[in-house]
């Protein structure tokens, strides 16, 4: 039994008051502005899904804007093409290849006056996509857990192969 005069007892770490990964690495100031929730499998997947640069970028700036499932996306195609710097007239080709890839839905608006106003894009496909490829990402965690797990077993202990 210790005592509280025995100083051999390390106390266990407690964690930190906010343990929010976000702001530890960027501070509050920068999270007080706001961040997006960029599934790591989609990055991880540009190049499967068959999205360029371009496209990358616009899924990007339509999932931060993206705060809520009942409200897709409706920024105006001269608001991304300034957030990425691109003229406005590569915004609509890039938007109709994810929508040909299944990534994203548009659907037109008319303003009050009768004029087309921004698009909202439904970010359904997207999300799917990601979703279907999670098994495989799964697969290959079980498979890197497991090769890990091999060679940090000594030689002697390890199972006949």
């Amino acid at each position: 039994m210790t005592t509280a005069t025995d100083n051999t007892v390390v106390p266990f770490p407690t964690k930190p008051e906010d343990s929010a990964p976000f702001e530890r690495i960027w501070g509050k100031k920068v999270k007080s502005h706001g961040y997006a929730a960029i599934p790591t499998i989609l990055i991880r997947s540009q190049h499967r899904l068959g999205v360029n640069s371009t496209q990358f970028c616009l899924l990007m700036h339509l999932l931060d804007l993206f705060w809520s499932p009942d409200r897709p996306p409706f920024p105006t195609k001269q608001q991304l093409a300034d957030r990425i710097g691109i003229k406005a007239s590569s915004i609509k080709p890039n938007m109709k290849a994810l929508e040909k890839a299944g990534l994203i839905q548009r659907v037109q608006h008319k303003t009050a006056a009768g004029d087309w106003g921004a698009n909202t894009y439904h970010l359904d496909g997207l999300i799917q996509k990601i979703k279907d490829l999670e098994p495989d990402f799964a697969l290959e965690k079980k498979k890197r857990q497991a090769e890990r797990k091999r060679v940090e077993t000594p030689k002697g202990k390890r199972p006949k192969e």
